[in-house]
């Protein structure tokens, strides 16, 4: 019993650091790119990460793309009288020197329109970010359980 208990516990282990991933560019850190598997006729679906400026000046994220979907979007969720709507962020997401902003369920988040395939859990596929002053990085975004990932992330703007 002792074994079995060993071998699931470092079969977690592995499984938990093969989903944290992140990318550089120059002093950005992305972390953790992610998106939750959607019903198979879901024409949209959204990507969630965290933005860490690690340098002494302001970036900020200008746009996204990606093969899977027709078109991406930076949005974030307002409140709109009480109701909670998607709105696009016109003219980027800044990410201050020395910050991080998250992108996560109800709040900022990469919108994917027109998917070409639906999200599976599993599946992973690119999204390139276009900052301001840094350039463009591609990232490999990873589909996860919509209920387990979004347990796991905050809710709230960090920045």
């Amino acid at each position: 019993m002792r074994k079995t208990l060993s071998a699931l516990l470092c079969l977690c282990l592995l499984s938990a650091g093969a989903m944290a991933h992140e990318f550089k560019l120059g002093d950005l850190k992305i972390g953790h790119p992610w998106s939750r598997a959607m019903p198979e006729s879901s024409p949209t679906g959204g990507v969630y990460l965290s933005l860490s400026n690690r340098g002494k000046t302001a970036d900020k994220l200008l746009s996204a793309s990606t093969p899977r979907a027709a078109k991406a979007e930076l949005h974030t969720h307002i409140n709109d009288n009480g109701v909670m709507r998607m709105r696009e962020v016109a003219g980027g997401v800044a990410v201050a020197a020395g910050q991080e902003v998250k992108f996560a369920p109800g709040s900022y988040h990469v919108m994917l329109m027109g998917l070409k395939q639906p999200l599976r859990v599993g599946d992973r596929f690119p999204l390139t970010l276009r900052f301001e002053k840094a350039g463009s990085v591609t990232v490999d975004v990873v589909v996860e359980d919509g209920v387990a990932a979004a347990a796991a992330a905050p809710a709230e703007h960090a920045h």
